[in-house]
């Protein structure tokens, strides 16, 4: 029995589609709580360390994605840490396996997500901050009951940005992910290999949705950002 079409793309493929969506979703969760604390410390810091670290975050925009693809692979090697700090409280290597995929893709997209979170905070008026804090509020509750809400707009759209992001990974989770279908298959990857194996009508389909899908979510997050951007 032949599988699954819809739409011109075989059930594998859209198996590949709902990995990615998995993939991006726990990524975009992880950036959350991860970016915004750091891009409030990167605004707010007056340490030395703080350019060297935002030049750190920002790397992912310019450097080829095998590159960190092969410094994630030695990371992950059970040969040294932190690899081995991984095998020895999980039994298994972290490459090849998806939450291998999600540490990669968080480290790839992190600049897509921090760098909007950093100007959506900067946006929040300072006199907004500090007559809170004046009448007493303690900075946890500025942080959380004032300044996140402000910049709830310009936040969202670097999530956006991250989870659009992560559909689009293809170098970096090829190398630390390779092709197991169900596992670390995303589409890009599974475009690639409907590519390789001359299924050109497939690849059509699939290249098409992957584009519609990578459109709207670009809109919307230059939606938010235009809101967020008016006087």
């Amino acid at each position: 029995m032949s599988p699954t079409v819809i739409l011109g793309i075989p059930g594998p493929l859209w198996q590949s589609l709902l990995l990615t969506f998995e993939l991006a979703a726990v990524t975009t969760a992880v950036l959350a709580v991860v970016g915004l604390p750091l891009a409030h410390w990167l605004n707010t810091s007056r340490r030395r360390i703080a350019p060297v670290v935002e030049t750190l975050v920002a790397l992912p925009l310019v450097l080829p994605p095998t590159v960190i693809g092969f410094y994630l692979l030695i990371c992950f090697s059970p040969a040294h840490p932190p690899g081995s700090w991984w095998v020895a409280l999980t039994g298994h290597s972290l490459a090849f396996t998806f939450w291998g995929l999600v540490v990669g893709s968080v480290v790839y997209s992190l600049p897509f997500a921090v760098q909007p979170f950093q100007v959506a905070l900067k946006g929040v008026p300072t006199e907004q901050l500090d007559a809170c804090a004046a009448h007493g509020a303690p900075p946890w509750r500025v942080w959380t009951r004032v300044h996140l809400p402000l910049a709830s707009r310009g936040i969202a759209a670097g999530l956006t940005l991250g989870f659009a992001h992560t559909l689009g990974e293809f170098g970096v989770v090829l190398m630390i992910g390779g092709s197991i279908p169900g596992v670390t298959k995303v589409a890009s990857i599974a475009l690639y290999d409907e590519v390789q194996s001359l299924n050109y009508p497939q690849a059509h389909a699939f290249a098409a949705l992957l584009l519609a899908l990578s459109f709207v979510l670009i809109l919307a997050a230059t939606l938010l950002r235009r809101r967020d951007a008016r006087p």
